[in-house]
């Protein structure tokens, strides 16, 4: 029986670094947890390096991390594992007091509107190209988008943030 080779060397660093900061920003949005932030991005990796898929382009390479972090950051949310434990606050570097600011906003938003968000703001995803992604139509895409824009300046204005 013979077995399948791994990606090796140069090829695969290169895409670990091209995708590593958006995965790992993914996840940690997600999860808001740094630990599961570190298991989902090393198994995102890994299932990159054991299956070796073909992409026909970058886009649909970049595409195909997006969904594979959301897919292992839902496997995340719906183990027993994570609904009996305690939280520990945890944060990830950012650049600036805003940036700071913004992630713990986010993070009380529900799950759904955060990757919409994320992939909006921080990926500069197209409504079109997040419904592929998330396997939804572009008018849900776009109502999470517009709901969440308003659960975030309702949060934010009861922070005494301006907006």
């Amino acid at each position: 029986m013979e077995q399948k080779s791994l990606c090796t060397g140069d090829d695969v660093e290169n895409v670990i670094r091209s995708y590593s900061n958006m995965v790992y920003r993914l996840a940690f949005s997600q999860t808001t947890n740094k630990s599961d932030a570190d298991d989902i991005y090393q198994e995102v990796f890994l299932r990159y390096i054991r299956k070796r898929p073909q992409f026909e382009t970058e886009e649909h390479r970049k595409a195909w991390f997006i969904r594979v972090t959301v897919n292992c950051c839902k496997k995340v949310w719906v183990s027993a594992w994570i609904r009996k434990k305690a939280s520990m606050d945890e944060s990830i570097a950012f650049e600036t007091k805003e940036e700071v600011n913004l992630h713990y906003e986010l993070q009380k938003l529900p799950m759904k509107y955060r990757a919409v968000i994320h992939l909006f703001y921080y990926e500069d995803m197209s409504i079109e190209e997040i419904s592929r992604v998330l396997k939804q139509k572009p008018s849900t895409t776009r109502a999470q988008l517009t709901s969440a824009r308003y659960k975030l300046k309702e949060i934010m204005s009861k922070e005494d943030y301006d907006v």
